[in-house]
């Protein structure tokens, strides 16, 4: 008995030891393990769950296997027009092969930094080969849209003069717009992909896969921004001026045709006025030969009444009365 007991009493310790020395390890979901022996990769460990290594000799280093999100800090460039913006990207990616990463890279915080190098310096260069309607647009549906609303207005126009209708909407009559867009050879998405190609080949044997890189966001730098709204400025007031203008030559249309009919309608009304004048003097005319001609020595006087009324008080004195105009002042009927 005590010889079994001196037995199991070191093994017991033994084996106390062992798991002491942490023997047994858990590999979570979403998660890898290199296992290094005396230094060297023993082997790589992808599933999950309750793993044993030999302690002191054998160590483990975790990584994910998730994929990760890297973001850059933003970044001037220069673009291939010498227009500095300032680039924000974005990238995904993942560990794909655990044994080069561990010996290329080793730790998280250094492949960020790699990342930072190579993600950066691969913007950088396809930001400087191409212009920044490149790097803003990712097609020329802008230029398709113009082109049929052209085409649109054309063809309203068109059929609007065929009928004989007069252009009602403002826009029919305004003239085409003079706002030219560069047409682009790749845009956004092909830029966003050559990214990656040209970082890709700097982190394919480092272990690392990387599965995309976007642009974020692009604006313009300061020095830029001022002049950019100014330009917009400008624009808008140009497309101000027009409106104005055009509402002007409008205006005096309107007011000419105004002008016109309220010319038109006084000729009308003054050659019906005169027209009722002089019918209503040829009547008065005839009532007046009708009225005088019963008592012509009557009509003779009544006018010679009048005219001394209307002429004798601006007299300021009258040397004779000896003429036919003062007769009815010395006539005596008996």
């Amino acid at each position: 008995m005590n010889k079994m007991l001196k037995t199991l009493i070191p093994l017991l310790i033994l084996v106390v030891i062992f798991f002491a020395a942490g023997p047994l390890y858990i590999v979570n979901e979403g998660e890898q393990a290199v296992i290094t022996r005396l230094g060297r990769i023993d082997r790589v460990v992808t599933e999950a769950g309750l793993k044993i290594k030999w302690p002191l000799i054998e160590s483990r280093t975790r990584y994910s296997k998730k994929i990760l999100s890297w973001d850059g800090a933003p970044q001037k460039i220069q673009t291939a027009e010498n227009q500095y913006i300032w680039v924000d990207t974005t990238a995904r990616w993942k560990i794909s092969d655990a044994t080069e990463f561990y010996k290329s890279i080793n730790n998280m915080s250094q492949a960020y930094s790699k990342l930072d190098d190579v993600i950066d310096s691969a913007v950088r260069t396809i930001i400087a080969r191409n212009s920044l309607s490149e790097a803003v647009r990712n097609s020329d549906i802008i230029i398709e849209l113009q082109a049929k609303s052209q085409a649109k207005t054309a063809e309203d126009k068109a059929v609007q003069e065929a009928s004989g209708e007069v252009l009602t909407d403002v826009l029919l009559e305004l003239p085409e717009s003079n706002t030219d867009f560069e047409k682009i050879n790749m845009g956004r998405r092909q830029l966003s992909q050559q990214m990656l190609s040209n970082a890709a080949k700097d982190t394919n044997n480092l272990g690392i896969e990387l599965i995309d890189v976007v642009i974020r966001q692009i604006r313009y730098s300061d020095e830029m921004t001022q002049s950019v709204y100014d330009r917009m400025i400008k624009d808008r007031n140009q497309i101000a001026q027009f409106y104005r203008s055009y509402g002007e030559g409008k205006k005096l249309d309107l007011m000419g045709q105004l002008d016109n009919e309220k010319e038109v309608i006084l000729s009308q009304a003054y050659a019906e006025a005169e027209g009722i004048k002089g019918e209503a003097d040829a009547l008065a005319a005839r009532i007046y030969n009708d009225s005088y001609g019963q008592d012509p020595e009557f009509y003779e006087f009544w006018k010679a009444m009048e005219s001394y009324r209307k002429t004798l008080p601006g007299m300021s004195k009258t040397l004779s009365t000896d003429m036919q105009y003062f007769n009815n002042f010395y006539r005596s009927d008996n």
